[in-house]
């Protein structure tokens, strides 16, 4: 594991563009449950923000343990990212006013004023991630070069960073 700035640096431009992350909280009987969320980019700190209804059972498995995991996945270009982090539920005007988007109106009709929205704050601890080459071309020659050899291809680089 490093905490070298430039995987640190990797591992947000991965995610930068991808819009829906999977997040795992743990149910009270200590089962894993995952769920698609939409995602911002992360802020200035690094944190990631996910709006939400203030009454679901995430907000409730949040509170009870702040521990989420988060997976994000470019399969067009081979990018794959798992980050581990403390989950806080956030209420505050102030978080409101800046992670609120026009889009969101969809599930909060009444915008930033709705008196179900919340948001998830996800503060990063852990990260991972995979950057394989995305060309066809160059997962043929992986295959042809293991079948040939019979050692596998190297895809890509991957990390592990402590945040």
């Amino acid at each position: 594991m490093t905490t070298d700035p430039k995987a640190r640096e990797k591992l947000f431009d991965l995610i930068e563009d991808i819009r829906i992350a999977m997040m795992t909280t743990q149910e009270a009987d200590g089962s894993l449950r995952s769920r698609p969320m939409w995602s911002q980019k992360p802020d200035d700190n690094g944190d990631l923000w996910f709006a939400t209804r203030i009454d679901s059972s995430k907000t409730r498995e949040i509170d009870r343990d702040h521990q989420v995991g988060l997976a994000y996945a470019d399969p067009d270009d081979q990018d794959y990212v798992s980050i581990s982090g403390r989950a806080t539920i956030v209420r505050d005007r102030g978080a409101i006013d800046a992670h609120w988007q026009e889009g969101l109106r969809a599930w909060f009709p009444d915008g930033k004023d709705d008196p179900e929205l919340a948001f998830i704050k996800v503060t990063p601890e852990y990260g991972e991630y995979w950057d394989a080459p995305s060309s066809k071309m160059l997962h043929v020659y992986g295959y042809a070069k293991a079948a040939i050899t019979g050692e596998p291809p190297h895809p890509g680089k991957e990390g592990k960073v402590d945040l």
